[in-house]
C-alpha cells in the first residue's frame, strides 16, 4: 500500500548495473529492490548510461536518471560487471576517471536537484566512495555484492574501503564470509547485516505454471567469467557417465566465445535473457549447476541472485561449496555441493541426479521451500528497517 507521496522520505539509490528496460537480460535486483522501496519512499536512481536506455525516464514510482561519462562509440565499461570488463580489455580502463567524475557531478547535481534524506549506494567502490566524497553529511546505506570487497586489494583501495565502511549508517552484503571481511576493515557489529539481493517471483511462479519441467536438461546462469565456473562445467560434461538430454548456458561475458568453442555443439549457448524469458528457462530445467571458484584476481562470489531464482523455480541445484552458496544450501537437504573447481565431483553430483528422478525431485522441492525467506518483498522489508535507522541516526 503506497503512503502519500508528501509523507513519503526521499531515497536516493545509486548503482552501476542497472536495466536499461525492466526485464531486458541485464541483471535487475537493484530495480526489483528500488520498486519495492518505491511503496514508502520517493526512490530516485542515478546509474550509467548503457546501449538502448534513456537519459531521464520512470520505471514504475522509480525515477531514473543516467549520466553520460563516455564517448557513445567507446563507452561500455559499464555494460555488465566493471571489473571484468577492466580484466577482459585493459584499454577500458581510459574510461575510468570519466566513469568516477561523472558520477560525482550526477550525484552531487541530484542531491541539490532532489533533496534526499538518505542514500542506498550499490556498491562500496565505486558508488560508495563517489558517495562518500560529494554527498556530505547525507545518511548513507552502502551494500556490496563481492567484487568490490573480494577482488579490489590495492592498499590505496583498502583505505578507500576502510574510509566508506566507517561513514556509513550501515553495510549490507551476502553471506556470514563477506560479514567478516568487512568486519576486517573496521566495520562494527551493529553495521554489519547479512541482506541478499531479492528475487522476483511473480515471472518465476507463472513460468513453472505455464512449462513443461525436462528432468534431463541441465542450465548454468551466470557471467561467463572465470568466478562463475563455466570451464568447470565444460570439464565436468567430459567424466559424466550419461550426457544430459541438454545443456543450456544463459549469460555473456568475456569468456563466451573461448568456451563456445570448446564446447560445440554438446551445448547451447543462448546468451543473456529477458526476465520472463529466464524464467522460462528455470522453469523448464531439471538440474541447475552453480559451479563457483575463486578467479585469479581475488574475486568470488557472494550469495548469486540466480542461485536462488532457480530454488524459487524448483531446481535441484549442484553447486560448490563456496561462502555465500554455503549459508543457503544444505549438502543432501536442499541441492547438492561440491568442492570448488572438482569438474570429476561435479559430474558424480550430475549423474546422481540423473539416476535418481526422486531425489531431484525431493531437493527441488526443499529448495523451493528455502527461497520463499529471499523474496524482493522479505528482503525489501529488511532494507526498510536499515533505511529507517539510518534516517534516525
Amino acid at each position: 500500500m503506497h503512503r502519500d507521496p508528501a509523507s513519503r522520505p526521499t531515497l536516493l539509490v545509486a548503482a552501476s548495473t542497472f536495466p536499461a528496460e525492466p526485464g531486458d537480460g541485464t541483471p535487475g535486483f537493484v530495480l526489483d529492490l528500488a520498486l519495492a522501496l518505491a511503496d514508502d519512499h520517493r526512490v530516485v536512481v542515478v546509474a550509467p548510461m548503457t546501449k538502448g536506455a534513456a537519459t531521464h525516464q520512470r520505471i514504475g514510482d522509480v525515477e531514473v536518471r543516467r549520466y553520460h561519462y563516455f564517448p557513445s562509440r567507446w563507452r561500455d565499461l559499464a555494460d555488465g560487471a566493471i571489473v571484468d570488463n577492466l580484466r577482459a580489455k585493459p584499454v577500458r580502463w581510459l574510461q575510468v576517471p570519466f566513469f568516477f567524475a561523472s558520477m560525482a557531478i550526477a550525484l552531487r547535481r541530484e542531491a541539490a536537484r532532489s533533496r534526499p534524506d538518505v542514500a542506498l549506494l550499490h556498491w562500496i567502490i565505486p558508488q560508495g566512495a563517489v558517495g562518500k566524497l560529494v554527498l556530505g553529511s547525507l545518511p548513507r546505506v552502502v551494500t556490496t555484492l563481492g567484487g568490490d570487497l573480494y577482488a579490489l586489494r590495492h592498499p590505496v583501495l583498502q583505505r578507500v574501503k576502510r574510509a566508506v565502511i566507517r561513514s556509513a549508517a550501515s553495510i549490507t552484503c551476502m553471506s556470514t564470509d563477506m560479514a567478516a571481511e568487512l568486519r576486517k576493515l573496521g566495520a562494527r557489529d551493529e553495521q554489519v547485516h547479512i541482506v541478499p539481493m531479492g528475487v522476483d517471483t511473480a515471472p518465476i511462479t507463472a513460468a513453472v505454471a505455464r512449462e513443461q519441467r525436462t528432468p534431463g536438461r541441465v542450465l548454468f546462469v551466470g557471467r561467463l567469467v572465470e568466478k562463475k565456473g563455466a570451464t568447470v562445467l565444460l570439464d565436468a560434461l567430459e567424466r559424466m557417465r550419461e550426457q544430459p538430454a541438454e545443456v543450456v548456458v544463459v549469460g555473456d561475458g568475456p569468456l563466451r566465445g573461448a568456451l563456445e568453442a570448446r564446447a560445440g555443439s554438446a551445448v547451447s549457448f543462448v546468451g543473456a535473457r529477458s526476465k520472463d524469458g529466464l524464467a522460462a528457462e528455470y522453469a523448464q530445467a531439471g538440474i541447475a549447476l552453480y559451479p563457483s571458484v575463486p578467479a585469479a584476481n581475488g574475486d568470488r562470489d557472494g550469495l548469486p541472485v540466480a542461485l536462488l531464482e532457480a530454488m524459487s523455480a524448483g531446481c535441484a541445484i549442484v553447486a560448490s561449496a563456496v561462502p555465500g552458496i554455503v549459508d543457503v544450501v544444505e549438502d543432501g537437504v536442499n541441492g547438492l555441493l561440491v568442492t570448488p573447481g572438482d569438474a570429476g565431483a561435479l559430474a558424480a553430483a550430475v549423474d546422481r541426479l540423473l539416476a535418481d528422478p526422486a531425489l531431484a525431485s525431493r531437493l527441488g522441492a526443499a529448495a523451493q521451500e528455502t527461497a520463499a525467506a529471499y523474496t524482493v518483498e522479505a528482503v525489501g522489508d529488511r532494507y526498510r528497517t536499515l533505511i529507517a535507522g539510518a534516517l534516525g541516526r
